[in-house]
């Protein structure tokens, strides 16, 4: 379990190719992690498999976890959202997130509104019944609260969130339209859709 309240941000040292997987080796600046500990990824939770005192850390990701999310996109260089995974004891900042990847979402725009930003994303049509105006979504890894919801047009979605200044200065937060990013509700989210 996640809060979605970025809490490091890494760096992909190299992505080893595998029989239907990867291997993913971060520069996590975590000195102090545990073999398999669960550490979210862009907002996946994935095991570290390996570590060392510098905090460079292994994580495999299977075929099932690379057909679900954008981690078989990262490249050498690239910067990732980093979150440990919460205990009873953490402050959740954020909302509960299970690092359970639902699905993918297209950034559609990306819009300034004085020094906040309006950005809407595109989803599939079997993920509506999850997502709610005022809930809750992470996208990235990051805790955003959904401030609109279209109706499902062409098998897809919408949702509009406003990012405000602090979270667009997240490295990893998806600014560029046509990024494909994955998205997690919340952690015991009704389906309002099968509720009624």
């Amino acid at each position: 379990m996640f809060s979605g309240i970025i809490e490091h941000i890494g760096r992909i040292k190299t992505v080893e190719p595998r029989d239907q997987a990867i291997l993913l080796q971060v520069e996590t600046g975590l000195a102090d992690m545990d073999l398999g500990e669960s550490i979210a990824v862009n907002g996946v939770c994935l095991t570290v498999a390996t570590y060392d005192s510098t905090g460079l850390a292994d994580f495999f990701v299977s075929a099932e976890t690379l057909s679900r999310t954008a981690l078989g996109r990262l490249k050498e260089g690239v910067r990732v959202n980093l979150e440990r995974a919460s205990t009873p004891a953490t402050r959740l900042s954020g909302h509960i997130v299970q690092g359970h990847v639902d699905g993918l979402a297209t950034l559609v725009s990306v819009n300034a509104v004085g020094e906040s930003h309006h950005i809407v994303f595109r989803l599939p049509a079997a993920l509506r019944g999850y997502v709610v105006e005022k809930g809750s979504i992470a996208l990235d890894g990051i805790s955003l609260t959904v401030n609109e919801v279209s109706d499902i047009t062409d098998g897809a979605f919408t949702i509009a969130l406003m990012i405000i200044p602090h979270t667009w200065i997240i490295p990893a937060c998806p600014k560029s339209c046509r990024a494909r990013v994955p998205m997690s509700r919340l952690m015991f989210w009704p389906n309002m859709s099968k509720a009624c």
